[in-house]
């Protein structure tokens, strides 16, 4: 037998997860053929099959993270022993087969009686410590659990995206100093509803780093170094039912409001529908969250490094504003802006907010 390890798809991944097998311990399988989905970072990926040939073991189960390198099905030698693609390594030796998963802990030890109660009090007898004879669950046990606040509730494993996200806010909290400035910029000249708003936020964030290329920028903490970027590539946050991802719309300066749209609808169809190329989720240099289409006016965002900051626009609404002869409605939308202060002052987001809004402000 030969193995197939788990190749990084040319992104230089650490590892991944199995999301499905599209085979099975026996199947014949022909060259190119999907082997397996997994999800690195934000991106479900299928992996393909280096060679024909017949599966003999698969050597990782659903939900298993896998380190890129590391064997995950065995071939039955055939002929044509193939020696590795692109996208994988075949090995001669089939390595052992990885340590199992922890399983969940066993349900402990009751009585007919007192499993029935529990199913019927929607009690998990597995997470508790039975008193009675012998460490024995009993009645008493399972009740005093039902009152419990926490009674039923069952954990289970970030996975997917939402351990991503996790992560990234976990080294987010653990490296940025972060400081928020707010603010509102009057929309009335051009708002109505149906209005490309995101489009207009875009061009109003290549107006902000044009004003202070500061901020569109990347911070090394541990060297100390600001690195301005030259481009403009702008994460955008979508919110999906899986969790937050954060594709990235590349050169946004040098695009016209028709392609912005058009490079967009497409960046988020394929983030909905998860497939998405893992190029188009990394390096971003600043990032915008138009979290106003769905709820809320300001926030404090959270900065993900090396990025030094990111806008958050809110839900228009008509305010009431001062002019003469008297107060006028006008359409506001809701600004913030998350910085990095250990990169950038406190002065560099509020000139950055004003030529936003200077660009909001206008008709075109």
């Amino acid at each position: 037998m030969s193995s197939f390890a788990l190749p990084d798809l040319g992104e230089g991944l650490q590892e991944a997860e199995i999301v499905a097998w599209h085979v099975a311990e026996g199947d014949h399988v022909v060259a190119d053929q999907p082997l397996v989905s997994v999800e690195t970072e934000k991106a479900v990926v299928e992996v393909p099959s280096p060679r024909a040939g017949r599966i003999a073991r698969l050597l990782a189960k659903v939900h298993d993270r896998v380190k890129v390198g590391a064997a995950i099905l065995a071939f039955e030698e055939g002929p044509h022993p193939d020696s590795g693609t692109v996208v994988g390594e075949l090995a001669p030796e089939v390595p052992p087969a990885p340590t199992p998963s922890p399983e969940s802990k066993p349900p402990g030890r009751a009585a007919p009686a007192v499993r029935a109660l529990a199913r019927e009090r929607g009690v998990d007898l597995a997470a508790l410590r039975g008193h009675g004879p012998g460490g024995a669950i009993t009645r008493e046990d399972v009740e005093r659990a039902a009152a419990s606040p926490e009674a039923g509730i069952v954990g289970e494993p970030l996975r997917g995206m939402r351990r991503s996200m996790a992560v990234n806010m976990a080294r987010s909290h653990a490296e940025v100093v972060p400081a928020t400035v707010f603010d509102e910029a009057d929309v009335e000249a051009w708002w109505k509803p149906g209005a490309d708003v995101t489009v207009r936020l875009i061009r109003a964030v290549v107006a902000g780093c044009r004003s202070v290329p500061a901020l569109n920028a990347w911070y090394d903490g541990r060297a100390m170094v600001r690195q301005v970027r030259p481009q403009i590539d702008l994460g955008i946050a979508v919110d999906t039912e899986e969790g937050l991802i954060v594709p990235v719309l590349r050169d946004v300066a040098s695009r016209d409001p028709s392609a912005l749209r058009h490079h967009l609808a497409a960046l988020l169809a394929a983030a909905h529908s998860r497939r998405i190329a893992l190029g188009q989720l990394r390096d971003a240099t600043i990032t915008l969250s138009n979290f106003g289409m769905l709820a809320g006016s300001h926030a404090a965002l959270v900065v993900v490094p090396p990025q030094i900051a990111i806008i958050g626009a809110g839900r228009i609404a008509p305010k009431a504003v001062p002019g003469r002869p008297g107060p006028a409605f006008r359409h506001m939308l809701p600004l913030s802006l998350t910085f990095d202060h250990r990169a950038a002052t406190g002065g560099d987001a509020a000139r950055f907010l004003q030529a936003m809004i200077a660009d909001l402000h206008s008709r075109y």
